[in-house]
């Protein structure tokens, strides 16, 4: 989602060596490089306060998103099928429920998951307003999307790839809980892009297909429209046990 600001590792370093200075050279060396590893969290997630609802609000419901966004096409490109379940993992303040709604229609299931409870209240309060019937907001943990066995036709994340903790990981436990026919469709910021994370924190299509496939799915690049994100594709390559 947004650009997110690591804790201070040479602040976190000072204090271990401090600590740790009776240790020896090495063991400090050793310790410290952790606690900037674990601070910063390398290419392995980023975190973030989102709890300020107004403030995620103003950034991700501005109006001028839809022009960069393209959220019709974004929904196009996924195919979907009425009466189809629909989940939005990370899904802030619901920038994409509507969209999603209305291409499940009545008979389908949209589920807008995400770590924030503040967000998700604001979430389901959005879809009660909104006549979003089909759509319900959930708290899930950021390992774990908290979706059932084989109980979603699409899965979408959307600038919320990079800031998971642990990946591939994440991608096993969507593998299994997409149907046999189902599909995870990640968009994130290219590297050109001026928005999104800093450069350090934004991953390639390439890194995402490979962290996709190491989660037992098979990955691909979609062509897109898109002036600020890729598109990428997972399905299952076999059923699974």
């Amino acid at each position: 989602m947004g650009e997110v600001d690591g804790m201070d590792g040479v602040d976190e370093v000072d204090k271990i060596k401090k600590m740790a200075g009776y240790l020896g050279a090495a063991v400090v060396a050793l310790v410290a490089t952790c606690a900037l590893a674990c601070s910063h969290q390398g290419g392995h997630g980023m975190t973030h306060d989102f709890s300020d609802v107004d403030k995620w609000v103003a950034a991700f419901d501005d109006p001028e998103r839809a022009a960069w966004q393209k959220p019709e096409h974004v929904i196009a490109l996924m195919g979907f099928e009425p009466g189809m379940t629909a989940a939005d993992l990370g899904a802030g303040t619901g920038y994409f429920l509507p969209f999603l709604s209305k291409a499940v229609g009545p008979g389908g299931k949209v589920l807008g998951l995400d770590i924030e409870p503040n967000l998700v209240e604001h979430m389901n309060k959005r879809a009660s307003k909104e006549g979003l019937s089909n759509t319900e907001a959930g708290l899930v943990q950021p390992d774990d999307p908290g979706l059932g066995a084989g109980s979603v036709d699409r899965v979408l994340i959307v600038d919320t790839w990079h800031h998971l903790p642990d990946r591939v990981a994440y991608a096993k436990k969507i593998a299994a809980a997409l149907t046999a026919s189902g599909r995870l469709y990640i968009v994130d910021f290219t590297l050109e892009s001026e928005r999104g994370p800093s450069p350090k924190h934004k991953l390639t299509p390439d890194a995402v297909i490979a962290e996709l496939e190491a989660g037992g799915l098979a990955a691909r690049v979609v062509d897109e429209e898109l002036p600020e994100q890729y598109v990428v594709e997972g399905r299952l390559t076999a059923p699974l046990p």
